[in-house]
């Protein structure tokens, strides 16, 4: 075999996942998402099938349930996300939000999204946020790359995000490295901690806890 088709082998292949790694267009004016009627995966993207048209009613594109905050985790953060699942009328329509609100000090712990950019709009309150390029700077959210946000604020602060995927992911940090069933003493040599902290932070960051 030719080092050529060698080469056209591997990459093709790789080219194909990149094309699949977003949300597709719609190809109709709504696909209201039917709760009854189980998953479909295609291409790798999980969605919902349509409701049926002559069942859709005004009341399918119209969400109330972001007026208050969800319950706050140890962390301090309350999060309401808005996608397919609970506002079936963004099903295929590549988007999806959370309302997140922070107590005073509260932090949104460093985590990136695989599937999706973030906007950030904050209704109240003063928010210290960014992201982390592959060079290591502060700076605000793209795709993949790890972000945070902190509550430096003397009151409470609510953020509106939103996504251009409905199905964006969340990968949080402390969760992934301290959460997973990493080996002990992997973290050991790569955080310079003991066995002792290790055993802390497992419990800290136990993902039962999210």
């Amino acid at each position: 075999m030719s080092s050529k088709l060698t080469i056209l082998l591997v990459v093709f292949p790789a080219v194909i996942l990149l094309a699949l790694a977003s949300d597709p267009n719609p190809i109709q004016d709504f696909c209201i998402a039917d709760p009854n009627a189980g998953l479909v995966r295609i291409a790798r993207l999980t969605t919902l099938p349509c409701k049926n048209s002559s069942k859709v009613t005004t009341d399918d594109f119209v969400f109330s349930d972001m007026k208050v905050p969800e319950k706050f985790f140890d962390t301090g953060l309350a999060a309401i996300p808005v996608n397919p699942t609970n506002f079936p009328s963004l099903n295929t329509l590549g988007m999806s939000f959370v309302r997140a609100d922070l107590k005073v000090g509260a932090i949104n712990p460093p985590h990136f999204h695989p599937r999706a950019t973030e906007i950030t709009y904050a209704v109240q309150g003063s928010v210290y946020s960014g992201f982390v390029d592959s060079n290591n700077r502060v700076m605000v959210f793209l795709r993949g790359l790890v972000h945070f946000q902190m509550n430096v604020g003397d009151k409470p602060a609510t953020v509106f995000e939103s996504f251009n995927s409905q199905n964006p992911g969340s990968q949080k940090i402390p969760y992934v490295i301290f959460g997973s069933g990493i080996d002990n003493e992997l973290l050991e040599k790569a955080f310079g901690l003991s066995p002792k902290q290790i055993g802390m932070m497992r419990r800290r960051f136990d993902p039962k806890k999210v």
